[in-house]
């Protein structure tokens, strides 16, 4: 039987693995041809073969040692780093694969949040429009006749859109709170020096 796919809140997320109707497995199977679908979004997707692998590891964990963010989804803008998979900053000839993750991204994965992956962009994080990419524009949550903001477009489309409880932006004035406003969700900058920028990438 499929599972069900809760609201992507953490409240209904914890209550659902709680309760039994579901799993990060589960959800990850159920979520992932959603995700595949969202044109624009994503720059890279990781494999569902990798999400469901990272899932097992979360559910072979002692109850007793599961993390805040246990199971949940979530994905980072395409200038931060993430361990295996490709950052492009939004330009092809840009690309590199990191061995390690950003600071900010190693956190949430030892929270046992899944990294689903890489969202679109504004090149090299320059815009405000979400439409200055080579790997096509996230489509607005409410209405694609119009742009999803940026530079941190991917994002906030996805997290809009529901198929992400949340996703890591950057913001230098306004990157993610534009689009995050463009998409009917929240945007939050940190306030400067207390998340580690190590493994942002700009220009």
């Amino acid at each position: 039987m499929a599972a069900t796919i809760p609201a992507l809140d953490l409240k209904s997320i914890g209550a659902a693995y709680a309760s039994g109707a579901t799993n990060p497995s589960q959800l990850v199977q159920a979520l992932y041809p959603k995700l595949a679908a969202a044109k624009g979004m994503f720059i890279h997707l990781a494999p569902l073969e990798q999400l469901l692998q990272r899932a097992a590891a979360l559910e072979a964990q002692v109850e007793g040692s599961r993390g805040a963010l246990w199971g949940v989804p979530f994905a980072t803008k395409d200038n931060v780093d993430v361990a295996g998979m490709p950052t492009t900053a939004g330009c092809p000839s840009f690309s590199y694969t990191p061995q390690s993750s950003a600071a900010a991204v190693q956190a949430l994965e030892d929270a046992g949040g899944i990294d689903c992956g890489k969202t679109n962009l504004d090149q090299f994080a320059s815009g405000l429009v979400g439409t200055r990419t080579p790997y096509g524009t996230a489509a607005n949550a409410f209405d694609n006749r119009f742009i999803p903001g940026g530079s941190s477009s991917g994002s906030a489309a996805a997290v809009g859109a529901g198929l992400l409880c949340f996703a890591l932006g950057t913001d230098t004035a306004g990157s993610g709170r534009v689009p995050a406003g463009y998409n009917g969700c929240v945007g939050l900058k940190g306030t400067l020096g207390k998340i580690s920028t190590v493994g942002e990438r700009r220009r």
